[in-house]
């Protein structure tokens, strides 16, 4: 694509159209955006390594320190990754289904929301004519796993701004915004106020200035922003840190994000960590958009092939004078220090070649390991603990490290089959309860049921089973130089 620059300096790249070979993707929106990806294509879009040289290992040790920044920037695709370049791409791709801005039906719709805009009729629930293809997605999962990073690195692979001339032989006079960031806002004027301010600086408009006055009502809101959304061609928006939601406002700012995608038919991406879990789990509108679409838990990585590879495709970033060979017993090490958080992993690996070129060690071993690991994650050592001892009680204390599973949070499908039973008739419900009265459940072996039977059986109180077993922990509050247990 040839690269132009906009009035405001931003970059731009013209469109190029070409052919889809889905019927309903031949849409100059669509037909824009780069081809879609097989999965070595995605991975070869993803993959981003960083110059390594092993003379540059002989260079003094005030230069080295300063290379091994180069290990931040290095991205190593695992499957979790591919996951989230298609939920990306097929929400842009999808949302622009009904928006094709040569489909008759659309531009009647443009037209009529116009002419309310002009006589300053902001009723939404009046636009019956427009049937949106949108949806959104989720991505929530553990601090320090790259969820950003993830989404960076593919929305790299995706021009931000596309300028359009000609389509098909004819003028076709457009700026087409593929997507836009978010922060997570604390009340809807916020948000609008963040949603006009990108777009105006993205693309040199004058949105702020032309539509944010004072007493604005909801409905107004939605409606100027749909108009920039269309004006602009908006593919995705990104609503980032959705944890950090005002929970007062929780539900009312829910409820306009779901009225953007229906009445606007722009995509939504939340990203979060599992502290935000809790809005999906209680606003129905938005859950039943995300259920079976887009939903995306990412949870630290188990001690496996994933987190071998991820350790594997760093460890030969080494500037120490004397490289060492990544053995079994160090990536296990690794493991129990990180916890599987590749965030840690990526810092742990790069403080120890600091500290063993600053001592003259010169050379990373498990001792040296286990010492960086000591002197550098003091403060979330607990959260380590906690997750290492799978005991949810000390897990729970850290909302950013609660892992999300069918064991501890219910998932959207049943939490709906329950709200859709409430409006089922009494006899029905009653039959379903008798149908599964005498159902045997099987108990997991870490169910508080199945530890105490097996302590019976060991001839141990239900007090001293519980507390083998890591359920039961010592619950010790400080407070000046007094401890209270």
């Amino acid at each position: 694509m040839s690269k132009v620059f906009l009035p405001n300096g931003m970059e731009a790249v013209e469109a190029e159209y070409q052919t889809q070979p889905i019927e309903e993707y031949n849409n100059p929106f669509i037909q824009a955006l780069p081809k879609m990806q097989d999965k070595e294509g995605i991975v070869r879009g993803l993959l981003l390594n960083q110059p390594f040289n092993v003379e540059e290992r002989n260079l003094d040790a005030s230069i080295r320190i300063h290379i091994l920044q180069r290990i931040y920037k290095v991205f190593l695709p695992l499957p979790i990754h591919l996951e989230v370049w298609r939920t990306i791409d097929t929400l842009i791709r999808q949302g622009y289904v009904a928006r094709n801005p040569y489909d008759k039906e659309y531009r009647r719709y443009l037209n009529e929301v116009g002419g309310n805009i002009a006589k300053k009729a902001y009723e939404i629930n009046a636009r019956s004519s427009f049937t949106t293809t949108a949806s959104c997605g989720l991505l929530v999962g553990f601090s320090g796993m790259g969820k950003t990073s993830c989404v960076n690195r593919v929305l790299s692979n995706l021009p931000q701004i596309i300028c359009h001339n000609y389509y098909n032989g004819c003028h076709f006079n457009q700026l087409q915004l593929t997507w836009m960031r978010l922060e997570a806002p604390s009340s809807l004027k916020s948000l609008a106020i963040q949603f006009f301010v990108k777009t105006d600086e993205l693309l040199g408009t004058n949105n702020f200035k032309r539509y944010m006055t004072k007493n604005l009502s909801t409905d107004a809101l939605l409606s100027l922003m749909g108009v920039v959304c269309n004006n602009i061609g908006l593919g995705l928006l990104i609503i980032d840190e959705i944890q950090n939601l005002n929970r007062n406002s929780v539900s009312q700012i829910m409820g306009f994000l779901t009225g953007l995608i229906n009445s606007c038919g722009v995509p939504i991406l939340f990203i979060g960590t599992p502290a935000s879990y809790y809005i999906f789990s209680n606003e129905l509108r938005i859950a039943r958009r995300v259920t079976g679409n887009a939903e995306i838990i990412w949870n630290n990585m188990d001690n496996d092939n994933q987190f071998k590879l991820l350790l594997k495709g760093i460890w030969r970033y080494q500037w120490t004078r004397k490289p060492t060979e990544l053995t079994e017993d160090m990536v296990n090490l690794f493991y129990h220090l990180t916890q599987g958080i590749s965030d840690l992993v990526v810092k742990l690996f790069i403080n120890t070649q600091k500290h063993a070129i600053e001592s003259g060690s010169e050379e990373i071993n498990e001792g040296l390991v286990n010492k960086v690991a000591e002197e550098q994650f003091k403060f979330i050592s607990p959260m380590i603990e906690a997750i290492r001892s799978g005991n949810e009680y000390k897990i729970n204390e850290y909302e950013d490290i609660r892992r999300i599973d069918d064991n501890i949070v219910p998932n959207h499908k049943d939490r709906m089959d329950k709200v859709s039973n409430k409006n089922n008739s009494s006899a029905s419900t009653l039959k379903c309860l008798n149908k599964n009265k005498y159902k045997k459940t099987e108990l997991s072996e870490d169910d508080v049921r199945s530890i105490i039977k097996r302590g019976y059986e060991n001839n141990k109180t239900e007090y001293d089973a519980l507390k083998e077993a890591g359920v039961i922990d010592d619950m010790i509050w400080v407070s000046g130089e007094t401890d209270y247990v």
